[in-house]
């Protein structure tokens, strides 16, 4: 039975399922560079946790995906915990910028000592 502040499923289905899809996109990439990249900016213990927690977050996205589609798009995730793995992404986003930066950075004295 529906509540009359429950969310529409139609809604649902239009607004959740496509965010879902992109924190599964970013986890995904997040968790590829993080293990097959070496993050001098980051120290060992730092990557790992990220990496652990970019992995539990994937897990509770793919949980949430499910749910939904089991419940018919009736269920929904709580802001808080969208909230934070927004920011998980935004972190992610962070260190992808950072590798990037020093990637350029020590890519001209790279060349420099070819030469």
């Amino acid at each position: 039975m529906y509540s009359s502040n429950a969310p529409e499923p139609e809604l649902m289905k239009a607004v959740l399922q496509p965010l879902l899809n992109d924190f599964q996109h970013w986890f995904g990439r997040s968790i590829d560079l993080l293990e097959s990249e070496t993050l001098d900016f980051l120290g060992e213990y730092e990557q790992q946790d990220l990496l652990n927690r970019v992995r539990q977050a994937q897990q509770l996205v793919s949980a949430s995906q499910s749910l939904s589609q089991a419940t018919g798009n009736q269920a929904g995730v709580d802001m808080a915990v969208v909230m934070s793995w927004h920011q998980l992404v935004h972190e992610c986003w962070n260190v992808g910028f950072r590798l990037r930066q020093q990637q350029a950075q020590s890519a001209p004295r790279k060349l420099q000592e070819d030469n």
